[in-house]
C-alpha cells in the first residue's frame, strides 16, 4: 500500500483520487507519522437495491386492458 503525507495529499488530492481509481491500489494518509485516513477504490456493488433487475424482464401482450372480463358484477 502506498502512503502519502497529509500535506502532500492536500496539494495533490485530485491526482491521488485519479491514481487510486486507475490503479485500484489503496493509499494511506498519515499525519505526523500516525495513520489518519485510508483511501480505497470504490467498487460498485452488484446487489444495489435500485436497478438490479434492469433489462431482465420482457413485456408480452397488452398491459393496459384488464386481465379478466367482469360479466355482470361480482
Amino acid at each position: 500500500m502506498k502512503a502519502i503525507a497529509v500535506g502532500n495529499f492536500k496539494i495533490n488530492c485530485l491526482a491521488v483520487l485519479d491514481e487510486v481509481q486507475t490503479s485500484g491500489e489503496s493509499v494511506l494518509i498519515p499525519k505526523h507519522g500516525k495513520p489518519l485516513a485510508k483511501m480505497v477504490p470504490a467498487v460498485k456493488s452488484l446487489d444495489d437495491i435500485f436497478g438490479f433487475m434492469d433489462g431482465k424482464g420482457v413485456i408480452v401482450g397488452d398491459v393496459v386492458s384488464p386481465v379478466l372480463e367482469m360479466n355482470g358484477g361480482f
